[in-house]
């Protein structure tokens, strides 16, 4: 920890992390269950799948992704089979929990070669081969060349289907995420001062973050940068009468939390407080239209209304909202599925999602709240409340 952040509020925080529950074998192994029944119904043969989030959601294996090919295919029938270097053999059986067949290659051999015979020996030498849809290339490129008679298809009617449901333990990973950045942002809110720079404050979020035992991080951008939604890599100090949006959070075990605040360092004047009021009004709207069955981009729509109605707009035109309304959040931190025009797609209980209306201002400002939600079946909740006032960014704070 650096003196500064020694003598600051992050010196006070300790780490929250105590009774977070790991996501356990038996929910994973129903995770594997559910992806062969859905391969079933999508007449899939197997699946192939690349170190990432997918591979940690069904297997719980965290492998680096490099040019030596390590993957698993996951059979409709029957265990995983892995495809492993053979130095690198030892590690793969330390980490691997469901299915022994480890299958490796030497340095000077084709991984591609061992991929094929795999697929020969479950069937599916001339079947249907899913790929998950952050396989590289140079994958499926071999794959061709060895098992060019495979039809190789989209596994997205698996992946999307088990990982945008989200179970009890999943949600309360998440929650714990998010009373952690909660914390964070409220040590490094404090520590803000005349002349800090963005990267002076994302280096205070991250000692915060690792005093409260996680990895993560928040983003600012002061004043006229507040305008671009992600922000600006230009540099710019902090000054006095600027807005400050701020943007981040954590994983524990895996799972994110993603949330915004906007401010202003100093008093907010008629015009901030009045753009502000807008974008709550929209978040509001959308929470409430957010429920079972009613389409992704009606949510989207109910906050767009309202900001349209405020003479923003229209659509996603600037001055307004240029963005979808929210993004999918759980293992990645954008992930499936996505509150946006022309997403018909009905909502379901377990899902969950950002909340962030934006309202850019552009060459002035940018204001923008995120809260999480998480979709039950009688409507939606709250994994943190919305900033009660644009000089309150956090309830009873």
């Amino acid at each position: 920890m650096s003196p500064r952040a020694a003598r600051s509020p992050i010196a006070r925080l300790e780490p929250m992390t105590a009774g977070a529950m790991p996501i356990s074998d038996a929910e994973r192994r129903a995770r594997i269950d559910r992806a062969q029944r859905l391969m079933a119904e999508n007449q899939l043969d197997a699946m192939v799948i690349e170190p990432g989030s997918s591979m940690f959601y069904f297997t719980g294996v965290e492998w680096g992704l490099s040019e030596r090919v390590f993957v698993m295919v996951l059979p409709a029938k029957g265990d995983i089979v892995w495809v492993c270097p053979k130095f690198e053999e030892d590690r793969a059986l330390e980490l691997v929990r469901f299915g022994h067949d480890i299958r490796t290659w030497h340095e000077d051999e084709s991984p591609y070669k061992v991929l094929a015979g795999i697929l020969r020996d479950l069937a599916a030498w001339s079947g249907r081969v899913a790929l998950e849809e952050r396989v590289r290339f140079l994958l499926v490129d071999g794959m061709r060349q060895e098992a060019p008679a495979a039809h190789y298809v989209s596994a997205d009617a698996v992946t999307i289907a088990c990982r945008s449901i989200k179970s009890a333990a999943e949600i309360a990973l998440m929650q714990r995420a998010n009373d952690i950045t909660v914390e964070a942002y409220k040590a490094v809110l404090a520590m803000l001062r005349e002349g800090m720079t963005k990267a002076e404050f994302m280096s205070d979020s991250v000692a915060a973050f690792a005093a409260l035992g996680v990895v993560g991080r928040i983003g600012a951008n002061f004043g006229e940068h507040s305008a671009l939604p992600h922000g600006s890599s230009r540099p710019r100090a902090l000054r006095p009468g600027d807005v400050v949006l701020m943007d981040g959070g954590c994983s524990v075990e895996g799972y994110r939390s993603d949330i915004s605040r906007t401010i202003v360092f100093g008093p907010p004047n008629q015009r901030y407080r009045d753009v502000w009021e807008v974008q709550l009004a929209a978040q509001r709207a959308a929470f409430e239209a957010a429920r079972p069955g009613v389409a992704h981009e009606d949510i989207d729509a109910a906050a767009r209304q309202v900001i349209v109605e405020a003479g923003y707009g229209p659509g996603y035109d600037l001055p307004g909202l240029p963005h979808r309304l929210g993004h999918g959040i759980g293992l990645d931190g954008h992930e499936w599925t996505y509150l946006v025009k022309g997403n018909k797609a009905p909502v379901k209980p377990g899902m969950c999602f950002t909340n962030e209306p934006t309202i850019v201002l552009p060459g002035e400002f940018g204001i923008r709240q995120e809260d999480d939600i998480y979709i039950t079946s009688d409507g939606a909740r709250w994994f943190t409340q919305p900033m009660p006032a644009i000089d309150q960014p956090f309830v009873g704070a």
